[in-house]
């Protein structure tokens, strides 16, 4: 690949680093002069039953996707409509109980400022979110969010640049807010991403992952070793429990314990003799099958394990998991 005659790396690097003071500094201006309009329309969106409709045009409307995802996720209902189809037709998305949060730096667009009589005759409040709060936009306001930056990133002072920068702040700011406010927990933000990591380790149960029935191996307590062996093996987790008659787990053997007791027995023992009695480790940890898989996960880590079985209430045997099993749920 060939590069420009004039191209120089120095030259990026140091546009790279000017680009991000410029926006870096937009944003903490911004911040410094947050007041009380902040407060007043975090209110406006906390007292509305609707939705926020966020609207915006260009750069400002793909700030404004966005920003809508992001309240969506954090609690608070909202949607994107796009001022140039709003006006053919999609203004009848917006309702009576919504707010609408439009999105300027010049507050001049013209797709959004044609509609802000029909959002006002409808009742819907309006907060603006741009870089000249005496615009248009910002007159029609019932808030204004001051977003405006001394000057684009862009050597030209043209491409909006920190003008976006300062917006998608804006909206995180706003929706961080929001989510305080209304007590969202990391359990609610799982719930929303159910596909995701965090939804994933909050929202996946034991019963989600274990092996139950006839895959969870199990012997009884007057079992011989080799039984108890055939069954590690035949189940393939690397261990069995040890039940009573009424199926109440009362230990537990794995491969490591058999190799240890070889190691410790010697050559010339008769293993043959043992029971599961003899050779089970008592009261091993358990869990109950409506636990978080993730406490499962934490409980092998501490006890440096890699299977746990599952009980009922009364203590008898539902299933078993191991650490493949989190794994392939990608719990862990």
């Amino acid at each position: 690949m060939s590069l420009p005659a004039a191209f120089d790396p120095a030259r990026a690097i140091a546009l790279a680093r000017d680009t991000l003071f410029i926006e870096a500094t937009a944003v903490t201006d911004m911040a410094d002069r947050l007041g009380e309009a902040f407060g007043h329309a975090v209110a406006l969106v906390l007292a509305r039953r609707g939705r926020v409709v966020v609207m915006g045009m260009g750069k400002s409307g793909h700030v404004g996707r966005k920003i809508a995802a992001t309240l969506a996720s954090t609690g608070t209902p909202a949607m994107f409509v796009h001022p140039g189809e709003a006006s053919h037709g999609d203004l009848g998305m917006i309702t009576a109980d919504d707010v609408v949060l439009g999105i300027s730096n010049s507050g001049e667009s013209e797709e959004l400022t044609g509609i802000l009589p029909l959002i006002k005759r409808m009742g819907v409040p309006l907060v603006a979110l741009t870089g000249r709060p005496g615009s248009s936009l910002g007159r029609h306001a019932d808030v204004v969010l001051d977003a405006s930056v001394a000057k684009e990133a862009c050597p030209h002072n043209l491409a909006p640049t920190a003008s976006t920068t300062a917006q998608l702040a804006m909206g995180d700011a706003l929706a961080v807010a929001l989510l305080d406010a209304r007590g969202f927990k990391a359990d609610d933000f799982a719930r929303s991403h159910p596909g995701g990591a965090l939804g994933r380790k909050l929202l996946t149960h034991v019963n989600d992952v274990m092996r139950g029935g006839a895959d969870v191996p199990r012997v009884g307590i007057d079992a011989d070793l080799m039984a108890l062996m055939r069954e590690i093996s035949a189940k393939g987790l690397g261990m069995s429990a040890v039940v009573d008659a009424e199926d109440r787990v009362l230990g537990i053997f794995t491969d490591g314990d058999l190799r240890r007791l070889i190691e410790k027995s010697g050559s010339s023992a008769d293993l043959r003799t043992l029971t599961a009695r003899d050779v089970m480790h008592p009261n091993p940890r358990t869990l109950r099958a409506d636990a978080l898989a993730v406490v499962a996960a934490d409980l092998m880590e501490s006890s440096r394990i890699t299977s746990v079985l599952v009980v009922d209430e009364a203590g008898r045997l539902c299933g078993a998991l191991n650490s493949n099993d989190l794994m392939r749920a990608k719990v862990i």
